[in-house]
């Protein structure tokens, strides 16, 4: 098979969640040989850079610059110049702008290639004890409007159900879920990967009861028990 970096492709890399380790091979190579790296944060891509001994140039890429940008790296990429495109941590394109300049690089009948590693929800859904075989990954839940409605709906679904949420409103969250799912049992990963890196399984009602005794940090993946 051919592993050459090939000009004019946009390159979607896999990134550590947290250890540096969790990087592929193939990764490495392909942000070592590109012409550029498009990163949603650039401090964290120099920090993996680094601790590889990569040095390319960076531009940004993320949710409030994508306008602005995706001209410009199509521009890049149909001078023949080879683009790897990362995300903040993990693979792009779940829950991160990704797919803006994906679509535009697909219109344009521009090379997509993927190079698969990490990514949160996966470990926390291996971890869970929880039916794995079938499940439902919504990301990021909507913040106001329509929450209540499309958190009905996740009720009803059979299968297990992934979420992700943030440190602010972690607590509230698995309040709303327990008074519209019921006590089910639930597993909350959060720093996964990381030196504080934890997992706790058990009903709703003891999850809430044990992060209401502790100092509430980091990203969490929560997956709960299917209907």
């Amino acid at each position: 098979m051919n592993t050459s970096i090939k000009s004019g492709t946009l390159y979607i890399v896999s990134t550590p969640i947290g250890n540096l380790e969790d990087i592929t091979i193939r990764a490495v190579r392909v942000l070592s040989e590109v012409d550029i790296i498009a990163a949603e944060d650039t401090r964290k891509t120099k920090i993996l850079l680094a601790h590889y001994k990569i040095s390319k140039p960076l531009v940004s890429y993320f949710s409030y610059n994508e306008h602005k940008r995706i001209p410009k790296i199509l521009d890049a990429l149909k001078a023949g110049q080879s683009v790897a495109l990362v995300s903040e941590a993990g693979t792009p394109g779940i829950s991160d702008p990704a797919v803006g300049i994906v679509r535009a690089a697909l219109a344009e009948r521009l090379p997509v290639v993927a190079i698969p590693g990490p990514t949160a929800f996966l470990p926390a859904l291996i971890t869970s004890g929880l039916p794995s075989d079938k499940f439902v990954f919504v990301g990021f839940l909507p913040q106001k409007k329509g929450r209540h409605s499309y958190l009905g709906q996740l009720s009803r679904e059979r299968k297990t159900v992934i979420i992700y949420e943030s440190p602010h409103r972690l607590l509230k969250t698995l309040s709303e879920i327990l008074n519209i799912f019921g006590d089910r049992k639930i597993s909350v990963s959060r720093e996964l990967t990381k030196m504080f890196e934890e997992i706790v399984r058990g009903s709703i009602t003891e999850i809430i009861e044990h992060f209401s005794k502790s100092r509430i940090r980091g990203e969490f993946v929560l997956v709960i028990e299917g209907k």
